[in-house]
């Protein structure tokens, strides 16, 4: 039997995701100012293939006409996220009545395709203004993030059913404020201790707020999540697997549900963040009760111990090294991955519901008359959708997935040649072209 979308059940919800930096382009208009991608990315050597936020398929002029496109590939969800800087060009303050009014104008679009929105407040966009002072390591984060939360939560919490408050948290401030590779590319523990913190803090906070603010809303939040191997059986190798998974699975996830930092998985260097932010003090703070946990699984890691890596001693191996199968960027294809994670958290028992919120892959797309044929992104989403499956036939509480993405977009520090999209975009002329994964969902979705 062909798998299907009816097989999910009829309460089931499938969406597919976007997100403000990377697809709103715009950066200077109708009063928005720069956030910590528009700033970073315009660097020398940021991104891969020297693009920017400035290159973009223009989501802000082309709205309606990328809704439409997910409304006739069959989705019934559709995943934004709102730029803090284009309600609030100085990240405080009074607000833009042309960003509040495009939000409003987004989201009533959405529903006018009887279509689901789901906003993200943040995902990874600071307002420049606000790193200037600080941004994420700054003692003032929290009082920003309260208030633009309860801006957002009064102006469109009526018509918005679905919320997520950050996306990827370790993402962001260990990228970001740890490695320097993301914006606003901060490196050293001066940085990434305190965002941690304040991170923890604002994702907690978010939920209560929103919860208090909203009638009937689902509010959840994200996390980037991979299945951890042990490159050998060699026990250095099995110990970094037990710190490679309480930093990239458990940091911020465990804290939120209560149970405090994952210290006795996390070596040395998570006491050492714990005595930094004084979380003793911060226990209840960190906590939260989400109505759904959102899942973004891309791959699993296969890690190894290396006194030459700092703090956390892991390295990670590569797919290919290991001649494993792997997308374009070497992320390797494991969908039992997906299921590992989600029984993990599953597992936890305080979680009311589960939605995968990102999920997809990236190949090489070549566009001939005949369109694109990327059997290979097929491939990849039914694999995962198989897995998915079995996890709801084994009891599993999943809601909904969000299909990452459905245009071609800017990819962080990838530039716009990493394609994940659903559509194709030529990011010369705009033009749209349906992939054959785009076709393939729609078949699944309709079938």
């Amino acid at each position: 039997m062909a798998l299907s979308a009816s097989q999910f059940g009829s309460n089931f919800l499938w969406g597919v995701a976007t997100s403000a930096p990377q697809n709103e382009g715009a950066i200077f208009t109708d009063g928005k100012q720069a956030s910590i991608w528009d700033s970073f990315s315009k660097k020398i050597l940021s991104t891969a293939d020297g693009t920017s936020t400035q290159t973009t398929p223009l989501f802000y002029y082309r709205f309606r006409d990328d809704i439409l496109l997910a409304k006739a590939l069959g989705f019934k969800v559709f995943r934004i996220s709102i730029a803090w800087s284009r309600l609030f060009p100085e990240g405080t303050g009074r607000a833009n009545k042309a960003g509040v009014q495009f939000y409003h104008h987004l989201i009533d679009a959405i529903l006018q395709m009887d279509m689901i929105p789901m906003v993200t407040l943040y995902h990874w966009d600071l307002p420049l203004a606000l790193e200037k002072q600080g941004g994420w390591t700054s003692y003032k984060m929290p009082r920003w993030f309260q208030k633009y939360t309860q801006f957002c939560a009064t102006e469109y919490g009526h018509k918005v059913p679905y919320w997520l408050v950050l996306n990827e948290p370790m993402g962001f401030t260990s990228l970001g404020y740890m490695l320097g590779k993301h914006a606003p590319g901060k490196t050293g523990t001066a940085h990434f201790f305190p965002a941690v913190h304040n991170a923890l803090l604002c994702q907690s906070l978010g939920i209560e707020i929103l919860q208090q603010h909203t009638s009937g809303a689902q509010i959840g939040t994200t996390f980037s999540m991979s299945d951890v191997h042990a490159f050998t059986d060699d026990m250095l190798d099995v110990a970094a697997v037990k710190r490679a998974d309480a930093w990239l699975n458990k940091l911020f996830l465990e804290p939120l549900l209560g149970k405090g930092l994952p210290l006795d998985d996390g070596g040395v260097f998570m006491e050492k963040l714990a005595t930094h932010n004084k979380t003793w003090k911060y226990t209840n703070a960190y906590q939260a009760k989400p109505d759904f946990v959102g899942i973004q699984y891309y791959f699993p890691l296969t890690v190894k111990h290396s006194a030459f890596i700092p703090h956390i001693n892991v390295l990670a191996v590569g797919a290919k090294k290991r001649g494993r199968p792997a997308t374009q960027l070497g992320w390797e294809i494991y969908p039992q991955g997906l299921q590992k994670v989600v029984k993990t958290v599953w597992k936890h028992g305080s979680v009311k519901n589960i939605w995968i919120t990102e999920n997809g892959a990236c190949f090489k797309d070549t566009l001939t008359k005949n369109g694109i044929n990327d059997a290979e992104r097929i491939a990849y989403f039914e694999s995962h959708l198989q897995v998915m499956l079995k996890l709801k036939q084994e009891g599993v509480k999943i809601s909904g997935y969000v299909a990452w993405t459905l245009t071609d977009n800017f990819e962080w520090a990838f530039g716009i040649k990493a394609r994940f999209g659903l559509v194709h975009v030529d990011f010369n002329s705009l033009q749209r072209t349906i992939k054959e994964s785009g076709y393939w969902w729609r078949k699944f979705l309709t079938s």
